[in-house]
């Protein structure tokens, strides 16, 4: 019996220890935050934060709830703590665990964007597709390169696109060469080498086939006067072979032309199909997220900026009632079109899929059927005031879909 007690004691202390460890591992490293808004972090008892500097901030942290809360005059920005703020996860104020970095950031208006847009992408190195063997030889066998890696160097040259890569390999003869790459998981950085083999055609091949640019056409979100930044989207771009976000070197607005509407049925995804405009560059696009691609415009005019400034509403002031998207259907012409917030995940800060949305208005039900392919990124607006953006389709209820919380974008805009 003694036997027995003594192992449900150890076994209850790792499991104590367990969730200790799981509770400070699982916290985030860098936080950003809103001006006024609160951090709340899930701590177990005897865990809290604690500010690692002397100097006097407007900032309030309750220990028991492990709260941070920014506060101050946030209408005329005074008082209120915009910055980097270093923070420590302690254990009963005596051992330090963690350092987080927590970056407040003001509180902005935007303008609403909404209309139909061109983008053009170009990847950091060249992204691996795929795969194939050259003459029955398979030259990147146990290199440990796959989908989704990216080429960056061969023999110390830059790979910046896929011309770059066939003219090296060609140009080695078939002699083996350095080649870098940075796998997608880990971003990690790796030196090997490999033998291009020749192919029938005299050329020279790694087996290994790449992309270095993507294209297509979807809804501009919102622009913001003050910083020249835009939003696109609500969501990443993702490769079309491999799944995974895009690492993007840069990439380019453009101006685009709305060509058809393909309208959306149960199963079945719509689609507004588009063509891009080769001249006409609207700005330069620095980020691809899983909250949307950011960049900075270059042409305002291009960007037709005909909405009015709005306040960004806080997440938490969001209401489970009648709202409104902004889109384009047609060229040149921008609407508002009813849509009813059905469901809101306040505490979801993992993915874009903050509030399930549903289409109410008859008109954009009868153009599109619902929620189709290119208006994600449509923003969002309730009560006059900025919300989220459209991001994601039911395939089994076009009518009916995700947007994300506007706060998510302007974070990942930062």
């Amino acid at each position: 019996m003694k036997k027995y007690l003594k192992l449900i004691i150890i076994l209850t202390i790792l499991l104590i220890l367990y969730l200790y460890v799981a509770n400070i591992t699982l916290m985030p490293r860098s936080i950003t935050l809103l001006q006024g808004e609160k951090l709340e972090l899930a701590t177990l008892w005897g865990i809290n934060l604690k500010e690692t500097e002397t100097s006097n901030r407007n900032i309030n942290i309750n220990k028991e709830t492990s709260v941070l809360e920014t506060s101050g005059d946030i209408e005329n920005n005074k008082n209120l703590e915009i910055g980097k703020i270093d923070m420590s996860v302690n254990l009963f104020d005596k051992l330090t665990l963690e350092n987080i970095t927590v970056n407040v950031i003001p509180k902005t208006k935007v303008i609403p964007l909404g209309n139909s847009i061109g983008l053009k992408l170009y990847t950091k190195g060249v992204l691996v597709v795929g795969m194939s063997e050259i003459e029955g030889v398979k030259p990147y066998e146990n290199l440990g390169i796959v989908e989704g890696d990216r080429i960056i160097s061969i023999n110390n040259k830059e790979i910046s696109n896929t011309d770059d890569l066939i003219e090296t390999v060609n140009a080695s003869k078939g002699q083996q060469v350095e080649l870098k790459y940075i796998k997608e998981e880990s971003n990690e950085e790796i030196t090997t080498n490999i033998t291009p083999t020749k192919t029938k055609e005299n050329e020279y091949k790694l087996g290994l086939w790449v992309r270095d640019a993507a294209a297509g056409v979807g809804t501009a979100t919102f622009y913001e006067p003050t910083t020249g930044k835009f939003a696109l989207l609500g969501h990443g771009i993702t490769d079309i072979d491999t799944g995974n976000l895009i690492t993007i070197a840069n990439g380019e607005l453009v101006n685009s032309n709305i060509i058809s509407i393909t309208k959306g049925e149960k199963g079945k995804p719509g689609e507004i199909k588009g063509s891009i405009e080769g001249q006409g560059k609207i700005g330069d696009v620095y980020k691809n997220t899983s909250f949307g691609v950011f960049g900075k415009a270059v042409s305002t005019s291009k960007l037709d900026i005909t909405q009015k400034e709005m306040e960004v509403l806080p997440r938490n002031e969001v209401k489970t009632e009648k709202a409104q998207i902004i889109c384009e259907l047609e060229n040149g012409k921008k609407r508002y079109y009813d849509i009813e917030i059905q469901k809101l995940y306040l505490t979801n800060n993992k993915d874009n899929k903050s509030m399930l949305i549903k289409i109410t208005d008859k008109e954009l039900l009868e153009k599109t059927g619902g929620i189709i392919q290119g208006m994600s990124g449509s923003p969002i607006i309730q009560n006059g005031k900025f919300v989220g953006a459209v991001t994601h389709v039911l395939v089994n209820d076009p009518t009916t879909g995700y947007g994300v919380f506007a706060d998510m974008m302007l974070k990942a805009a930062s």
